[in-house]
């Protein structure tokens, strides 16, 4: 499988990380060894002191596609969910400073948090749902994602045009504001319409 990240996609995560406005979807990738297997801790890696929470919606593809038109991408996804892009935020303004790409900051393992997964057809409408971080019960990122600038079908359309969609990939479709560090003893969980889809310890 893939995980496929999409970064920029909030207007004010932009604003507050000080970054240009893409001009089209920021495309990153993360490997399999990434996902935080179920009832695991997360452990902050000794190569950072700085790893921040992103809470994003997440999409799995259910059928193989390639140059997806934006009007048939949703006949390529069934599940929604929330998951975490942990970023080692230090190690990634480093990489970035250099003009170097963002895996070690990204795609390290553990880095990728996924949560269960819910029938699409739960919600009213994908473009109008909100979702939540708490850390220790908490709330302390909140997004809608009417605020995207890419829905998820774009999002799809878009990244289908460099890579070949498979079964059980996983598309994180970017985060809003309110990313911050992460300590140990921490207790991450995340909700999506009010349904509690992960609960993450730090260590």
């Amino acid at each position: 499988m893939k995980i496929i990240c999409i970064g920029r996609n909030y207007v004010d995560h932009i604003e507050e990380l000080q970054n240009e406005r893409p001009a089209e979807p920021v495309v990153f990738m993360k490997p399999d060894s990434a996902i935080l297997l179920k009832q695991h801790p997360f452990v902050i890696p000794e190569f950072t002191e700085d790893v921040h929470h992103e809470i994003e919606i997440i999409v799995k593809i259910s059928k193989v596609g390639k140059y997806i038109d934006p009007k048939f991408a949703h006949k390529y996804y069934d599940e929604i969910s929330v998951g975490i892009d942990f970023t080692a935020r230090d190690l990634q303004a480093k990489l970035k400073a250099k003009g170097l790409p963002w895996e070690k900051a990204k795609a390290f393992d553990g880095s990728a948090v996924i949560g269960d997964f819910l029938p699409k057809e739960q919600f009213s409408s994908l473009e109008n749902i909100t979702f939540e971080l708490t850390n220790n019960n908490k709330s302390v990122q909140i997004g809608d994602s009417s605020l995207m600038l890419w829905n998820i079908d774009e999002l799809i359309s878009h990244v289908s045009q460099y890579f070949t969609l498979k079964i059980g990939d996983v598309i994180f479709t970017g985060t809003p504001s309110g990313v911050a560090a992460v300590q140990p003893d921490d207790v991450l969980e995340g909700f999506l319409e009010g349904h509690k889809l992960f609960r993450i310890q730090v260590k």
